[in-house]
């Protein structure tokens, strides 16, 4: 019989990694996703027909009845960290997460895995971290025995944080607001192993896991890294947070803003696992280390674009 997963925003960042780990798995695989052309590569990492992609109106209860009819597996990947349209974060983050988890359970989905994000909590001072808290109490309400995830930054070679300010740090000034904030970046390989992890073990249903790499790291020493593997001398500005501020309401003005006032709250609160939560470790996976990807996808962003470091070694 066929094994059927249904992933919700399988084409994007780490939807593309966990497509990837399911189709070798042997399921048959159903993209979600808003723009099925951005899918069509995937189509190429398993057997004919094995991964199709398909456009759902996400609103539309009967279209998520739809897609999820017949999985034996769905996950939920979507997400945004500013709003392209008011109300983003509560229809995608807030309340879609427990119409999929509604429609999973009239299906007879065995196993429901969704991918939150590490800082989501009811009382945040972020309209992000409340629409991802009320996303997760949504989702446990309507399939209890679904996992959680909560990664912190995700990095990998198509990651919008590292290779962001590799690229700002070809100008001369690279600015800084909240230094001091701690992350845990992780690998998106690793969060992928962590969604089929979640989907194979059965001691992780009902079971929440945030997931951060080895390195816990200050924003400033970060981008210090940057500067290093991409072998950039731009100065690094700290923004007090009063013109950090004034700088987010002028970029919400931008059709793709680079920092919201919503994402100046999130910043200013430590994104680290938890003490005392579940882990990678936990489901088995030990965690990659940052230093053993990223310098490899930056080098491009070196002067000369890297070329001189790959005519030195032949």
């Amino acid at each position: 019989m066929r094994r059927v997963a249904t992933v919700f925003g399988g084409a994007g960042f780490i939807g593309r990694q966990v497509v990837k780990r399911l189709a070798r798995a042997d399921y048959v695989v159903r993209i979600v996703t808003r723009d099925p052309e951005a899918a069509r590569p995937l189509m190429t990492q398993g057997r004919v027909g094995q991964i199709v992609a398909t456009r759902a109106d996400v609103g539309d209860d009967a279209a998520l009845a739809r897609v999820v009819a017949g999985a034996e597996v769905v996950v939920n990947l979507i997400g945004t960290l500013a709003e392209r349209k008011a109300g983003d974060f509560t229809r995608l983050q807030a309340e879609l997460p427990g119409r999929i988890a509604r429609a999973a359970t009239a299906a007879g989905v065995r196993r429901l895995v969704h991918v939150s994000a590490i800082g989501a909590d009811p009382a945040g001072p972020s309209r992000y971290a409340r629409s991802k808290a009320a996303g997760e109490a949504a989702i446990r309400t309507a399939f209890p025995a679904a996992v959680i995830l909560r990664p912190s930054i995700v990095f990998g070679p198509e990651d919008a944080f590292f290779n962001r300010f590799a690229a700002m740090a070809r100008l001369p000034l690279l600015p800084l607001v909240c230094g001091d904030s701690r992350f845990q970046p992780v690998y998106v390989g690793d969060v992928a192993d962590a969604v089929m992890a979640a989907i194979g073990r059965e001691d992780a249903a009902g079971r929440i896991y945030e997931l951060g790499g080895p390195r816990l790291a200050r924003f400033r020493d970060l981008l210090g890294d940057i500067l290093g593997w991409t072998r950039r001398r731009c100065r690094v500005v700290e923004l007090p947070l009063g013109l950090a501020r004034l700088q987010a309401w002028f970029c919400e003005l931008l059709p793709n803003p680079p920092l919201t006032r919503d994402q100046l709250l999130l910043l200013q609160k430590d994104n680290v696992v938890a003490e005392g939560a579940l882990g990678l470790a936990d489901l088995g996976i030990a965690a990659t280390p940052m230093e053993a990807v990223v310098p490899g996808y930056l080098a491009r962003f070196r002067p000369g674009g890297g070329r001189r470091d790959a005519v030195a070694t032949v």
